[in-house]
């Protein structure tokens, strides 16, 4: 089919503020053949009353509310359970379309499950941040599932998915980011690829869930708040969820690196697990942006165990925010 329907799916929650900015840029779409799904998540503004007004305007343009509010992933995953497309894009509610996006990807898309793209991060006043989503990670384009157990490149909004690709991700697992499982999945089913031109302008402010500068100011802040334990928790649960993944293609590595990477919290000296990550450090830290000589530098930290670290935070320089307590 040259031509094949794509559903776009578009939750909103509260995001009266640039809606209708970015729903001009979705009924402005080169690409023809599509269904607008829109779904808003019991929102007590006029979200709800914007998404309708399109809707009578648009035949093509069908809106859902929730009864209930059920977050960000959840929300999703119910306007997936609406498209009838074969090929499904995700859309956030503040963010700008290309007009020529939909059409790149169907084109690009091939063989891939998934096909993504580079974005133009912009302020609440559609002035562009000067800086591209490629400028803080690498995008990776292949069929190897550990290119994504540490570090995710492929964001919802970028993402046109093949539908086939749903019956093996979900539901999406809760706790966890959607477009990283998506991405997971499809490189343990198949390939995904990219396309570097900007397609989406994408809207970085307070009130937004993905304030992806945020988040890497956050990162990079010497004095962050977040506890080293925590970090070591949110990355083992990741990886047991990717363990846990029936069609892995390498299932015996995904189980060993998350034993290795459980069982140090256990030990003084973790040399297994080192080993492990520097033998694979090319694809493993491949969308981290780090120099490979700061790449092996960390992956050679991990030659300590927890007890050693704690034993060093609480006895020799203290400091409570780099304890790690396991969490099952």
């Amino acid at each position: 089919m040259s031509s094949p329907l794509v559903s776009i799916a578009l939750c909103t929650y509260n995001g009266e503020k640039y809606l209708a900015q970015l729903l001009d840029t979705l009924v402005a779409q080169t690409y023809k053949n599509i269904e607008i799904i829109a779904v808003d998540d019991n929102s007590s503004d006029k979200s709800f009353n914007i998404l309708s007004e399109y809707a009578s305007l648009y035949p093509y343009f069908q809106v859902y509310k929730n009864d209930v509010n059920l977050g960000f992933t959840g929300n999703f995953e119910r306007a997936l359970t609406f498209c009838k497309g074969d090929l499904i894009a995700f859309c956030d509610q503040d963010d700008l379309w290309d007009p020529q996006k939909i059409e790149i990807q169907v084109k690009a898309i091939g063989d891939n499950l998934v096909i993504y793209h580079d974005s133009e991060f912009i302020n609440e006043q559609n002035q562009s941040l000067h800086q591209k989503m490629s400028d803080l990670l690498n995008f990776y384009r292949g069929d190897d599932p550990r290119a994504f157990l540490f570090f995710n490149c492929v964001s919802g909004h970028s993402m046109l998915i093949k539908k086939q690709l749903l019956p093996d991700a979900m539901p999406f697992p809760k706790g966890f980011y959607y477009d990283w499982w998506l991405a997971y999945v499809a490189v343990n089913s198949g390939k995904i690829d990219f396309v570097p031109q900007c397609l989406v302008k994408y809207r970085q402010h307070d009130d937004s869930d993905t304030d992806v500068l945020k988040k890497k100011e956050a990162e990079n802040d010497p004095h962050r708040h977040k506890e080293m334990g925590q970090i070591y928790n949110e990355r083992l649960k990741w990886l047991r969820q990717c363990a846990k993944f029936k069609k892995n293609k390498n299932p015996e590595f995904v189980y060993t690196l998350y034993t290795l990477y459980y069982e140090r919290v256990n030990n003084y000296f973790s040399p297994a697990l080192a080993i492990l990550m520097k033998k694979n450090i090319d694809v493993l830290y491949f969308i981290d942006k780090k120099s490979k000589a700061k790449k092996q530098r960390e992956a050679g930290k991990l030659v300590w165990g927890f007890k050693a670290k704690n034993f060093w935070y609480r006895h020799i320089r203290p400091n409570s925010n780099k304890i790690v307590r396991h969490e099952e």
